[in-house]
């Protein structure tokens, strides 16, 4: 793996959307009406089309020949970067849409961010990205508080979900030497930054949805720099098993 900061930081956003985009894949033909099965497809296919962008400008940027198949299909579980968020289980309805407004209300802002980047490639793919996280902000909005102000058991599920996510929040605001040099030099975003507009949207969404803001206390960590939960390893496993079976495969 190579340690040029561009490269890490192009690779990180690029497996956070794709594992993500994974996740909301596993849904489609299980949703509870038909049109979430189209919501969770489409905002499946946003995510993956940003990992594709993504993952085209890292192997631009290392140099040695790698396509975005290579990196997404070729790595093992301990060479991605995604954040711990995004890797977690859909669980049940609420669970997948709690943990889908966690990620939209900062990726939103931030992707609005990175728009001015002075890497223009990063710029354009972010553009475009901003336009895709408004919707599935709106969309996951919404539904957290339809849930939480809703019935007793779907205020129930949704406040279990946001417990048992809120620890995989903190690691979206995290820096470290990858990234401090990047943004020094106006390429990459402080998500600090960001901070203060994810926290006015969580706090407005969930008073409307009637959900408690869990307090901060020990908060996972580690997926940017590859350790992750077990989860990951299976969700490879059904994403690169094509690959895996036949190599070099194409239709």
């Amino acid at each position: 793996m190579t340690d040029t900061p561009l490269f890490q930081y192009t690779l990180r956003l690029a497996d956070t959307a794709l594992v993500l985009g994974h996740r909301l894949s596993e849904w489609v033909g299980h949703s509870p009406v038909i049109e979430e099965d189209l919501a969770f497809g489409n905002m499946g296919l946003d995510l993956i089309g940003q990992a594709r962008s993504l993952y085209s400008h890292a192997g631009e940027i290392e140099g040695k020949g790698r396509d975005e198949d290579a990196l997404a299909y070729l790595r093992d579980a301990p060479d991605y970067r995604n954040i711990l968020l995004v890797e977690q289980p859909n669980g049940n309805f609420a669970a997948t849409m709690v943990r889908q407004f966690l990620y939209a209300a900062f990726a939103h802002p931030y992707f609005e961010a990175l728009a001015h980047s002075k890497d223009k490639t990063l710029a354009a793919i972010a553009a475009k990205a901003v336009k895709e996280m408004a919707y599935h902000l709106r969309h996951s909005a919404e539904w957290t508080i339809r849930l939480g102000d809703g019935t007793d058991e779907s205020h129930r599920r949704a406040q279990d979900a946001l417990d048992e996510l809120w620890p995989y929040t903190a690691e979206m605001f995290e820096t470290d030497q990858v990234e401090r040099a990047l943004i020094e030099a106006g390429v990459a975003v402080d998500p600090s930054a960001v901070r203060a507009t994810w926290d006015k949207t969580l706090d407005h969404v969930l008073s409307e949805a009637t959900l408690v803001r869990p307090r901060d206390g020990y908060m996972q960590s580690g997926g940017r720099i590859g350790r992750h939960s077990e989860h990951l390893g299976h969700i490879l496993s059904e994403l690169q098993f094509v690959q895996r079976a036949y190599p070099g495969a194409s239709w």
